[in-house]
């Protein structure tokens, strides 16, 4: 066969990890093979011979004891989704999909490889193949990698095709050290007047100062308050204006993350440490100018203008670019997770300004906006539709509270966040309540145990203050916890909704319709997200966010690091890939961007169907991201077994 008619996709990995000479080799040594349907090209225990490539056609992968289906019932299984037969996959293989690597690495086969339809495939025998792994160690390693690993590959594989776009936009891959500046160090002994000589000098707004082993923070408002408003002389020590609640990143931090961090803990600074204990060395400053400064001219300075927004009109200016941004983010490739924090970050300061710009102090103070949902975790990208509540202290007098409450809820929907479908809002008085009322409905919730208590409960679980007083959503959260962690038989109903949907495995079928896409919610991220969050109920994790909540339960022991890496993984690749088909769909169907993107629970009961902009099909992906789709996929196959083991949910 002609080398140059092969069509190989020798840019994406694990081709691309070939060197020039080894692509030639494998290109004129491969021969092409035909299968008939239902021809089986490997078999187990087989020797392997050859490595497959597949030119056209679809092979699917089978557990060694499963039968053949005849022709009659694949194909209806085919034409209609039938699980009898579909469930059965192991994997599924398409065009420049390869397979029999394994095989021909571990000496024989132990899965069945079956043509579902005519077939045609590259074959290259074995020792052409293990002697192109001989010169590429990277090409044998690519087939025994971790998920995370693969991961990489495919960053790496979009860093190498984005190109001089990204050294454009290259938000995401600048580090604090890219942009902080060294400490200006003093004694907490020094005078206002040496504090005030030394910032002019080094041209910087703070100082660091320490105090019984302690670093505080006095910048150089606080220093003109000290001497203009409270008429301190300039001889006053710098050891009372300190703040010594820093708010801490380390160098080797994405810059984006600063930005976040200022951004949630409304600071124009954040300190830079070696590392995040405690009583680690202050090696840096970095302000929010410096920042600014770095990224000037780009959709980042959508954060500056929610905070200088002055009116509700300013706010919804602001409110307007955040799609920009996410656009931003996903043409840059950043990783799911830094971005989720991005925007979630910036989501939740818009409808902290909302409501500050709403409700009076008076009342702010005895109350808490609770975001809940994706929202509450921090992983949405897209604005979501309105999940919150809200909690007053008890005692506190609002005679207005409902027509306030309804005026936000309005004013949330003109700045792009629809009303919630199932009234998940503070305009819904079930969903405004005192903190002893709140308590009583978790209570309530925790007895009942039936599908929409379980359903609120995850919700609240889910919560993050965002407005007025944080203390009251930590509090409720918290009696949830000690309601909830040590009732097993709670805990078996809260975690019965991940397997409500089998994994999407399933559904790798010919593609020939949108319908034949993978639900990547349904199958992908929902499992995990509410196996994680079943998880950290049971442990009294506090954590919100998915990602958050396997960190702490891996230092609690609950899980191995490696397990939580793969789900952690798994977990942002279904989000990239849901993300990516949602932009698409916007911009297809832009009457469509209200769709509700957090029905998670109410969906595992069966009470909403699917958005087709949760569909993933296959066949637009990449060979690598198929592969990273299987993997993922197969982790989360093996983490609902683990819940079922768990949480006896077999019974």
């Amino acid at each position: 066969m002609q080398a140059t008619l092969v069509e190989i996709p020798f840019g994406e990995p694990p081709f691309s990890l070939l060197d020039e000479r080894s692509r030639a080799r494998l290109a004129e040594n491969v021969d092409l093979q035909y299968f008939a349907a239902l021809e089986q090209p490997l078999i187990p225990g087989a020797v392997g011979e050859a490595l497959f490539i597949i030119h056209k056609g679809e092979v699917v992968e089978l557990a060694a004891e499963t039968p053949l289906p005849d022709t009659a019932t694949l194909e209806q299984a085919r034409r209609e989704g039938h699980d009898a037969w579909l469930s059965l996959r192991i994997g599924h293989y398409s065009k420049g999909d390869l397979f029999g690597a394994l095989t021909l690495l571990n000496g024989e086969c132990r899965t069945r490889f079956v043509c579902e339809q005519e077939t045609l495939c590259y074959q290259l025998p074995a020792d052409h193949f293990r002697q192109l792994c001989e010169d590429n160690p990277g090409f044998e390693e690519y087939f025994q990698h971790s998920l995370r690993d693969k991961a990489r590959l495919l960053a790496a594989y979009r860093d190498t095709r984005l190109g001089s776009s990204r050294d454009q936009t290259g938000f995401m891959l600048a580090r604090v050290m890219d942009c902080m500046r060294p400490p200006l160090v003093m004694p907490a002994s020094s005078s206002i007047e040496a504090g005030v000589k030394a910032m002019g000098e080094a041209g910087a707004d703070s100082l660091i100062i320490e105090v019984q082993g302690r670093c505080g923070v006095v910048t150089r408002t606080d220093l003109l308050n000290a001497l203009v408003l409270e008429g301190l002389p300039a001889t006053h020590r710098l050891a009372p204006l300190g703040t010594f609640a820093l708010v801490a990143v380390t160098a080797e931090d994405y810059l984006f993350q600063a930005l976040v961090q200022m951004t949630r803990h409304r600071v124009a600074r954040v300190v830079v440490q070696e590392s995040l204990a405690a009583d680690a060395k202050v090696v840096g400053v970095i302000e929010l100018t410096d920042v600014l400064g770095f990224f000037s001219n780009r959709s980042q300075l959508v954060s500056l203008e929610i905070e200088r927004a002055a009116d509700l009109e300013a706010l919804a200016l602001a409110s307007a670019r955040l799609p920009e941004l996410v656009r931003a983010l996903v043409l840059q490739g950043a990783h799911l997770r830094h971005a989720m924090a991005l925007l979630s970050a910036l989501n939740g300061r818009l409808i902290e300004r909302t409501f500050a710009l709403l409700v009076e102090e008076q009342h702010r103070v005895s109350c808490c906006l609770m975001l809940m949902g994706s929202e509450g975790r921090g992983e949405q990208m897209l604005k979501t539709d309105q999940d919150n509540g809200l909690i007053l202290a008890d005692g506190h007098q609002w005679p207005d509270c409902s027509d306030a409450m309804q005026t936000f809820s309005a004013t949330l929907a003109r700045l792009g966040y629809p009303p919630c479908p199932g009234n998940i809002m503070v305009s819904n008085p079930e969903w405004v309540a005192t903190e002893s009322r709140w308590r009583g409905k978790v209570a309530r919730w925790c007895a009942g145990r039936d599908g929409e208590a379980l359903m609120n409960l995850a919700i609240v679980f889910d919560a993050r203050a965002s407005g007025g007083n944080a203390e009251l959503v930590d509090s409720l959260r918290g009696h949830l916890v000690q309601h909830a962690r040590r009732d097993e038989l709670l805990l078996s109903h809260f975690a019965r909704p991940a397997l409500r949907f089998s994994t999407p495995l399933t559904l790798f079928g010919s593609l020939r319709s949108p319908r034949h896409g993978i639900d990547i919610k349904k199958g992908g991220i929902f499992p995990i997200v509410h196996g994680v969050r079943t998880m950290a109920l049971e442990r009294g994790v506090m954590a919100t966010g998915t990602f958050a909540r396997l960190e702490a339960l891996v230092e609690e022991g609950r899980i191995e690091a490696s397990d939580s890496e793969d789900l952690s993984e798994a977990l942002s690749l279904f989000s990239e890939l849901r993300l990516r088909q949602q932009l698409r769909h916007l911009e297809e169907a832009p009457a469509n961007a209200g769709r509700h993107a957090e029905q998670e629970l109410s969906e595992a009961r069966g009470n909403a169907s699917t958005a087709s902009a949760n569909l993933i099909i296959t066949q637009s992906l990449s060979s690598l991201e198929r592969d990273l789709l299987r993997d993922a996929l197969s982790r989360v196959k093996d983490f609902k077994q683990r819940l079922t083991h768990r949480y006896h949910l077999d019974y």
